[in-house]
């Protein structure tokens, strides 16, 4: 019996990827047909790795455990192993989101084996990283119900992790893109993966300024230990929502690499030649996302707060999709939109003020 073609993603592995990220799944369904079923298993393989990485029922030694039969599985078209894997971590999750993937891991598994082997091998390349990151966190930081706090301790670290995390997915995007767009076959490709890897560690270093208050309270500090202590702060110190003044020269310093990481991803989004409509719309959303994200994060005066959430509203989400839709075509007038976004992200000139 053949195996299942990898376009053919199931209904419900399709309602699973609109569930996990919005953001993600506005790229992932704008993006040219024959590279939807490649990117769409990727991301519901590296979404089950994390979850596995973070059930909490689980000691972290056999979530460590787990994660490595996962990484083995990959590599062969049988794997009985993945079934025990699915009860095990299942078992941890309430129903929701979580729990319905992880039920999904054989099918994603037979997914990825009905794929191209050159689709497939990227697609394992990159979850053997993503892997590789998750085994790192949580050989780094203590247990959740430690009571204590772990954190990075330089910026070397950071960059590292954000690597880890999301810049090696802009190197597998930019392999996917130059396998299955003709018309990026003669661009410089390996200029374009470093652009890529920047644009996802921009991505990655805006998720940890948006999460920063609940990593706290989980015992993970993704601000280095080294940069917290040149203004005299630790990362117990940032549990208290008071601190924030203090930190702000730091979140500041954070803000323009990422801005710089960012400049990169605009880059790479103009690299795609603007008859690529569908791909240079996938990559200048999150750009414009994250941007739009970025402003609100500098702006919150309950940054430290972990009851509040920073995220752009539905509504902006929407103007920001029509407006670059209607301006993809034309270098120029995005470039424009663009500056007009990040310029807004450190034009307030009080950043303690009420949204």
């Amino acid at each position: 019996m053949p195996a299942p073609s990898i376009r053919d993603i199931p209904e419900p592995l399709l309602g699973l990827l609109k569930q996990g990220s919005r953001s993600f799944y506005l790229s992932l369904a704008v993006l040219p047909r024959p590279l939807r079923g490649p990117m769409g298993i990727a991301y519901l393989l590296a979404r089950t790795a994390d979850t596995i990485a973070d059930t909490r029922i689980l000691p972290p030694a056999d979530r460590l455990r787990q994660l490595a039969i996962l990484r083995g599985a990959l590599d062969v078209p049988r794997a009985p192993a993945l079934a025990e894997v699915a009860r095990l971590v299942r078992a941890g999750q309430p129903a929701g989101w979580e729990r319905a993937l992880i039920e999904q891991l054989p099918t994603c598994h037979a997914l990825l084996w009905g794929a191209g082997p050159q689709d497939r091998e990227r697609i394992q390349g990159l979850l053997a990283l993503l892997i590789q990151g998750m085994q790192q966190e949580l050989a780094r930081f203590p247990a959740e119900d430690a009571g204590r706090i772990g954190a990075l301790e330089t910026r070397e670290d950071l960059w590292r992790y954000t690597y880890y995390a999301a810049g090696c997915v802009g190197e597998f995007w930019t392999g996917m893109v130059a396998a299955h767009c003709p018309g990026l076959a003669h661009r410089d490709v390996p200029r374009l993966a470093r652009l890529g890897l920047r644009f996802g560690q921009g991505l990655q270093l805006t998720n940890i300024l948006r999460d920063l208050p609940r990593d706290l309270r989980i015992g993970r500090c993704f601000l280095p230990r080294q940069e917290l202590a040149r203004y005299r702060l630790t990362p117990e110190a940032l549990l208290d929502p008071a601190a924030l003044p203090r930190l702000r020269p730091l979140l500041e310093e954070i803000v323009r690499a990422t801005l710089d990481c960012y400049a990169d991803g605009r880059a790479y989004t103009l690299a795609v030649p603007a008859r690529e409509l569908r791909l240079r719309l996938a990559c200048a959303w999150p750009l414009l996302i994250g941007l739009a994200t970025l402003r609100r994060l500098r702006r919150e005066p309950a940054l430290l707060d972990p009851a509040v959430a920073v995220k752009i509203p539905r509504s902006q989400v929407y103007a920001i999709l029509a407006r670059s839709a209607a301006l993809a075509w034309w270098d120029r007038g995005l470039l424009r939109y663009w500056g007009s976004v990040e310029r807004k992200v450190l034009d307030d000139p009080d950043p303690e003020e009420s949204r």
